[in-house]
């Protein structure tokens, strides 16, 4: 499978998920559970352990505002229905769902091709010379924004503002943690894109490397996968147009 058909393929799971009901989300299961197993294989572990990871807190969330505080669901709100608080737990139900699929399914295509460095990968895109500019310069400052928080959260440590373990502190000055981020990350990412990128000449070196190799074309897998999800796709538009839940 080549990372095209992957992106692909990501693409038609991620907009049938976004638009599916309890049915679609059930065959969207079914085929991303499949692509897991024969395309990831002994990783399909971690793409579970990562899904979940974000979803739980999600759902542990939303359980408590929609289930515990409202008691009913968004659409009964929007109707001025009594509803219940069985229907609220099926809308968390359904929205933790879709993220999940989400999830998963990105984390395999990301997983499938681990061995593949970001620029390798971006180059092998069948897109546009601007998209993979783009792209990459967006993956090279994942290092730069990991060291961001790590100094803030360090000088904040020094400061006395926060603790190295839970505390009543850290849930008091959580938002000073959060502000310190987020200004140090813009600080130094403003600061690649003013004096670093410039100095280095990194735009135009960029062009020569991702142009150097054509992007491979969709083969027997691809094909296979994309025609699979298109179908799955098109059964979960003619569902909900004929009202099935």
């Amino acid at each position: 499978m080549t990372p095209n058909g992957a992106l692909v393929f990501a693409g038609i799971i991620i907009l049938a998920t976004m638009m599916s009901r309890v049915s679609g989300l059930l065959l969207l299961a079914v085929l991303s559970v499949l692509f897991v197993v024969i395309e990831v294989g002994r990783h399909a572990t971690t793409v579970l352990r990562r899904a979940l990871a974000l979803t739980i807190p999600l759902a542990l969330f939303m359980i408590a505002v929609w289930v515990g505080v409202v008691g009913r669901a968004p659409e009964d709100i929007a109707a001025d229905q009594p509803g219940s608080r069985l229907s609220a737990l099926a809308y968390v139900a359904i929205v933790c769902a879709r993220l999940f699929l989400i999830v998963a399914i990105t984390q395999a295509g990301a997983l499938r091709f681990s061995a593949l460095t970001p620029l390798q990968f971006v180059k092998t895109l069948r897109m546009p010379l601007t998209f993979k500019r783009l792209a990459v310069l967006t993956l090279s400052l994942i290092e730069t924004l990991h060291q961001a928080i790590d100094r803030a959260h360090t000088a904040l440590i020094a400061s006395g503002v926060i603790t190295r373990r839970l505390s009543v502190r850290n849930l008091l000055h959580g938002w000073v943690l959060v502000q310190t981020v987020w200004l140090t990350a813009i600080t130094s990412v403003t600061g690649r894109m003013r004096d670093k990128w410039p100095i280095e000449n990194t735009l135009n070196l960029l062009d020569p490397l991702l142009t150097e190799q054509k992007a491979p074309r969709f083969d027997a897998r691809d094909k296979t996968w994309i025609a699979l999800g298109a179908v799955a796709a098109t059964v979960i538009v003619w569902a909900d147009v004929h009202g099935a839940p």
